[in-house]
């Protein structure tokens, strides 16, 4: 698969890009157990417009990253083109839209998902963008707005006649949030649609080397993106990437070497940040989906996720391994679609 210029192999692993997820320290671990494209955090294109420092914090990249995308957002074509100016500054890989996002304080401004209900819109800001870089750009969207409402299909020929180089595709509508499963069926139609030539990434569910390879072969897309399966589990792309391989699943972590790789990530964040609170909190969300099923868990899992400092999470972290250390992790929860 290429985008581009820039080479990504065969199938490659996507991380999808996730507001206050997708910093530094979780792309390290990301990228550590086998993802091949990182994205930073979606950024506010008013926000880069007007200079705000926190947003410009975003787009920081490493060459560890690499290859690496900075994905934008906005309602404005003239603010978006000027942001992704400002992104290309950054020295990204590419640059991404953000036509997919389904959370409220996106799509009230009609950003995001509310793309999806004007798309002769979006194909000129897609069209605009593209003329304004000179990075590759791709985007990402959902199937559409509703079940009623889904112009997948027209949306990708649009995008493609816009210009971008690839198209990554949430198999849900912006009514499910993330609700309910994901739907491939129409990623695999608007794949095999004999019009499109851009590679299309497919996305949604992929919580298990096996649904990735049941994903792949009935859709035949060119790449995969995981998104909230990876957080407090970095190592999905690992399994993913084995399964692929062997058609083996990868046996899961014990708690104890879980323990390890969150302290890893916890310790970059804590390098990273200014002040070891605002590390320690960043790591909440995390922090909540590290131990799946473990019994009589609560109360860790409580003090864990209302530690404030370095030293109340290690003691709660060496109390974690001492009950059940040996212990193998299961992921096997509908809860991490």
């Amino acid at each position: 698969m290429k985008i581009g210029n820039l080479e990504l192999g065969n199938t490659p692993l996507f991380l999808a890009p996730m507001e206050d997820v997708t910093y530094k320290s979780f792309r390290w671990m990301c990228k550590k157990f086998g993802a091949d494209v990182m994205y930073t955090e979606f950024v506010s294109s008013e926000a880069l417009v007007r200079d705000i420092q926190k947003t410009r914090e975003k787009m920081h990249l490493f060459e560890f990253d690499r290859p690496v995308a900075i994905q934008i957002y906005g309602h404005n074509i003239e603010s978006m083109v000027r942001a992704a100016q400002v992104a290309e500054e950054s020295q990204p890989d590419f640059i991404d839209i953000n036509f997919g996002c389904p959370m409220k304080k996106i799509i009230r401004h009609g950003a995001g998902a509310a793309m999806l209900k004007d798309l002769p819109k979006m194909q000129q800001m897609a069209a605009e963008i593209v003329k304004a870089v000179s990075v590759p750009v791709t985007a990402k969207t959902r199937l559409g707005w509703t079940a009623a409402d889904m112009p997948i299909l027209e949306a990708a020929e649009r995008l493609q006649d816009a210009g971008i180089q690839a198209l990554a595709i949430h198999g849900r509508t912006r009514e499910q949030l993330y609700a309910g499963e994901a739907d491939w069926t129409l990623i695999g139609e608007v794949k095999n649609n004999p019009k499109i030539r851009i590679p299309i990434i497919g996305n949604g569910d992929i919580n298990s080397g096996e649904k990735a390879k049941r994903f792949l072969d009935e859709t035949g897309v060119d790449g995969l993106m995981i998104g909230r399966g990876a957080i407090g589990r970095p190592w999905l792309f690992r399994e993913v990437k084995h399964y692929l391989s062997t058609g083996e699943e990868f046996p899961q972590p014990t708690v104890a070497e879980a323990v390890d790789v969150l302290k890893e990530q916890m310790f970059m964040n804590l390098e990273w940040k200014d002040n070891e609170r605002s590390g320690i909190l960043m790591m909440r969300r995390h922090f909540a989906k590290y131990f799946p099923g473990l019994p009589n868990f609560r109360e860790l899992k409580i003090a864990l996720l209302r530690a404030e400092t370095n030293l109340e999470v290690d003691e709660i972290l060496v109390k974690i391994v001492a009950q059940y250390g040996d212990q193998q992790l299961d992921f096997n929860q509908s809860s991490l679609k």
